[in-house]
């Protein structure tokens, strides 16, 4: 990117190069980067340099910007913008900076490892059409990376960070509440299902209300083993009760949003077996994190795409205060809400199992008890001992 900024400066007058970044520390190395290029051709063409922006005899210049949408407003006619660390940089500054290659018809460059299924850059790769060019380059045909060094980095790292790092996938990590959730997608051919694929166990299901926002509901089945298999989902919006009821089992065991005491009469009224889940964010998600991390909830492949889909956009807020008080943002999580409504009512009690106090007099019969038992221990091998002899 340094060569082809530098290249554009030089080879056409009058060309404007802007790199932006997360931070002007950032662009400033990237800036930095087409500096040493430059002077190591020692070329005559410097008019001025200064620390972030370098303008040549030609009326070309190079210029390096903070990443603040209110500061850097005013440039026009720019011939070619870079964002660097581009998964990072905020939306609103893309916005703010798309309309300055406008009249120029100037060359828009990202670059960045990426940083979650979010943003500019990632909806551009994912989803963006033909006027994008995408060059994707792993750590793993990068020749000063030691193939060495990428297994240590595997091991230490875990294999999501890994690829999110090295090998260029958008693993949607960092800040999510579930950030392994896909690992717990499985065929029906595991422990828990009979030799016909269907799997067997007490049918239960988590329901979410709702009309504008999505009306989600998760079901599946545990088995003699504990493991919650979900194995089904409707997620659909501006639809009424009557609509959702045709969809729902009454052979599961419902749990559902406990403030939607209105709804939940009405299908009891239809033959349902719902009752209302608890609405306690912190202790449900931890629920469900406790049921991911032993093994216990499981994903039939194909059965529940939504709640997949909220599991790798459900994050924490980057807000200092709302880290502080652990609160996710309130937004992708219907389906989420739904199975923890489900979990919390599954594993009540669960949490914490107290251990029981035992009195002076137990202790005492138990070390008593102890006693004896060494003692018993003690006269059986001892007449094995003797009768052995004695043959």
């Amino acid at each position: 990117m340094a060569l082809l900024a530098l290249g554009e400066a030089v080879l056409f007058p009058k060309t404007l190069v802007l790199l932006l970044s997360r931070s002007l520390r950032q662009s400033t190395e990237l800036f930095r980067s087409v500096s040493d290029f430059f002077f190591k051709k020692r070329s005559p063409m410097v008019r001025r340099k200064s620390n972030h922006e370098l303008q040549l005899a030609n009326d070309s210049r190079i210029v390096s910007l903070p990443c603040s949408a209110d500061t850097i407003r005013g440039f026009a006619n720019v011939k070619v913008l870079i964002i660097d660390e581009a998964a990072r940089v905020p939306d609103d500054l893309y916005r703010t900076v798309r309309p300055m290659i406008a009249v120029s018809g100037g060359r828009l460059l990202c670059l960045s490892t990426p940083y979650g299924k979010r943003g500019f850059f990632y909806d551009a790769w994912a989803h963006g059409g033909p006027e994008w060019t995408r060059v994707e380059v792993p750590a793993s045909q990068v020749p000063r990376i030691k193939p060495e060094f990428l297994e240590e980095e595997r091991r230490n790292l875990g294999e999501s960070w890994y690829r999110q790092e090295y090998g260029c996938s958008f693993e949607a990590l960092e800040g999510l509440v579930y950030p392994d959730f896909a690992r717990f997608v499985v065929s029906v051919g595991e422990p828990g299902a009979s030799a016909t694929g269907v799997l067997t166990g007490r049918k239960v299901g988590g329901i979410d209300f709702g009309f504008r926002n999505p009306f989600a509901a998760v079901w599946g089945v545990v088995d003699r083993d504990d493991v919650l298999w979900l194995t089904g989902e409707p997620y659909e919006r501006i639809r009424p009760l009557s609509h959702h009821a045709e969809r729902l089992s009454r052979q599961v065991r419902w749990y559902a949003d406990p403030s939607g005491a209105g709804d939940i009469s009405e299908l009891k009224r239809a033959g349902f077996a719902v009752s209302a889940g608890r609405n306690a964010l912190r202790p449900g998600i931890a629920a469900v994190t406790a049921r991911l991390q032993s093994g216990r909830l499981k994903v039939v492949a194909g059965a529940c795409p939504n709640l997949l889909a909220e599991a790798e956009l459900y994050r924490y807020s980057e807000d200092a205060t709302d880290k502080r008080a652990e609160t996710p943002v309130d937004d992708n999580n219907h389906a989420l809400a739904a199975l923890r409504y489900l979990v919390t009512k599954l594993d009540e009690g669960r949490a914490v199992r107290a251990r029981p106090v035992e009195t002076p007099d137990e202790k005492e019969r138990k070390r008593e008890e102890q006693a004896r038992q060494r003692q018993r221990e003690w006269l059986s091998v001892s007449n094995e001992a003797l009768w052995t002899g004695f043959d």
